[in-house]
Order: structure tokens, then C-alpha cells, then sequence
């Protein structure tokens, strides 16, 4: 079966759902592995190193979100997808477990189906994560895919998951212009729950880190943004 090369993690430590979870994914193809805490499934997913995380928040010890960080900040496991599960559906906490890099967020009561099909979604997007590792340079700024390292004007500046994916794709495409929506289908797929509003204010937040380079994302008035062309 095709899934049964993807491994799959689970860390959740309401036994119901973990049980649940594990038994349809098993059926389905999945290699499974399970964790009760932060701490236990950070041991897992380091020694085992799977295709990707279900995630609860609302853990013991460790929470989800600084599970996240620590996975998405270590280069060992920084490439292991992550879908959060959680009860906590406002848009504060959505657009939260995003930032912190999160490939999905499925809010608590949900449909295995729609969990499923989510699952796969991100595992096929997952060569995309990599489409461009050349480092880019353009106006005093180095990118670094590989690394997620930025430097901008020999400075390094502490960019979330998300600002970074924001300037990675604007800049390596100079003059594009990209609508909201665009720009939240490059970066995470289709099919989340991510408002245009979320967009500007990760924007916002981005052009405050980039200092006197924050004008080169450039508003398009009633479209979207594009990074200034090196024109020179």
C-alpha cells in the first residue's frame, strides 16, 4: 500500500482520541507512533524521525506550540511536517500555531475523513517545502533556504516560520505580484484556515524585522504585495 511508507506520529495525551487515531491510520497504511507528552514525543520524533506530527496542544509538561518550535528549530527534524489538533478554534490561536510552523491546524471535534484528507495533503506537499534552495541575494539581503538563515545588511534578524516563508517567496520572485490568497497557497496549501488578514499582519510584522529594507515589499493597492526588482 502507498501509505505504508509514511510514518506517521501522534502526540496526544487524551488516550481515546490517541487510540482512535492510531487504529484508523494503522488500517489505512501508516507506520504509527504514539506519545502521551511534549517531552516523549520529542524524544520520538528525534530517534524516529517521521513523515509527520499530529499534534494536540493542550499537552502535559511541554506544550504543542513550544513542541513545535523546538522541532521546526532543530535542523535534524526541522522537515518533519506538523498538523496541530486542538480545541482551540479562534483565529488568534489559528494564525499562533501557523507562525510557529505548523503545516496545518485541524480544530477538535473532526472527521477522520477530513483529517485524512488533510494528512495527505501535506505529505504531498512536502517536496515542495524545497523547491528552491539557492541562496538569494538581492538588495543587501542573503537568504539561505537550506538553512533558514536571513542576513540583511550583515544583520540577522529573528524571523518566524511564517515571515520567513513570506520573504522567501516574494523575494525569490522580484517583482511578482502576489494576491493574499496566493500567497497563503505557496506557503501552506490550499484549504486552511488563514484569512487575509492574517496575511497583512504578518506582513506588517516581517517589514518591522527588515528595518530600512521593509519598503521593498511593496502593497499593491486592491491586489496583494510584490519584493521590489534589483534593478541595478
Amino acid at each position: 500500500m502507498e501509505n505504508s511508507k509514511k510514518q506517521i506520529l501522534i502526540i496526544e495525551d487524551e488516550p481515546d482520541i490517541q487510540e482512535l487515531l492510531s487504529f484508523n491510520l494503522d488500517n489505512n497504511g501508516y507506520k504509527v507512533y504514539t506519545a502521551s507528552n511534549g517531552e516523549k514525543g520529542l524524544e520520538v520524533a528525534r530517534k524516529e524521525h517521521p513523515d509527520l506530527i499530529l499534534l494536540d496542544l493542550m499537552l502535559p509538561g511541554i506544550n504543542g506550540l513550544d513542541v513545535c518550535r523546538i522541532i521546526k528549530s532543530d535542523q535534524d527534524t526541522s522537515g518533519i511536517s506538523i498538523i496541530m489538533l486542538t480545541a482551540l478554534g479562534q483565529e488568534e490561536d489559528i494564525i499562533k500555531g501557523l507562525e510557529t510552523g505548523a503545516d496545518d491546524y485541524v480544530t477538535k471535534p473532526f472527521s477522520f475523513q477530513v483529517l485524512e484528507a488533510r494528512i495527505k495533503s501535506v505529505l504531498r506537499r512536502v517536496p515542495d517545502n524545497i523547491e528552491n534552495t539557492n541562496t538569494i541575494k538581492i538588495h543587501d539581503i542573503k537568504i539561505k533556504p537550506r538553512t533558514r538563515e536571513v542576513k540583511i545588511n550583515g544583520e540577522t534578524p529573528e524571523l518566524t516560520f511564517t515571515e520567513f516563508q513570506i520573504l522567501h517567496l516574494l523575494a525569490s520572485h522580484p517583482g511578482w505580484v502576489f494576491t493574499r490568497y496566493q500567497i497563503i497557497d505557496k506557503i501552506r496549501g490550499d484549504n486552511y484556515p488563514v484569512t487575509d488578514r492574517s496575511v497583512d499582519f504578518q506582513i506588517v510584522g516581517l517589514r518591522k524585522k527588515m528595518g530600512d529594507k521593509g519598503n521593498l515589499i511593496q502593497t499593491v493597492r486592491g491586489v496583494g504585495y510584490r519584493f521590489h526588482p534589483d534593478e541595478s
